[in-house]
């Protein structure tokens, strides 16, 4: 029989986190940090956020259905940790094109192209 706790043991396997530097590094961080952190700075990061979540629950209009989604603490750690996992991943990818957006303005245009 398939046991679904074995399926993701990063993120039920408790006797690991010890070891785990990113676990620790996030734990030792101050509750401002973790708040500034969690927040999405622009708004189309909140837009693929809403989307990510409503793709995992549904996407039914609440205007039209009242839903109500029971699951297990276990699941639901799982969802948490997905959006974790996908808000730093989509804060990662803001902060590079904001470099990248930088670094192309600062480059010197060049009336010859990119010889040298």
């Amino acid at each position: 029989m398939n046991n679904s706790s074995n399926q993701f043991p990063e993120f039920t396997n408790h006797d690991r986190e010890g070891n785990n530097l990113l676990w620790q590094y996030v734990q030792s961080m101050s509750p401002e940090t973790i708040s500034q952190l969690s927040q999405p700075t622009t708004n189309e990061v909140f837009q693929v956020i809403e989307r990510n979540i409503m793709g995992l629950l549904g996407n039914l209009p609440p205007e039209h259905f009242g839903m109500m989604v029971t699951t297990s603490r276990e699941h639901l750690g799982r969802l948490l940790a997905s959006a974790m996992m996908s808000g730093y991943f989509l804060r990662n990818a803001e902060q590079r094109m904001s470099f990248e957006r930088s670094l192309q303005l600062n480059e010197p245009k060049s009336s010859h192209g990119d010889q040298f």
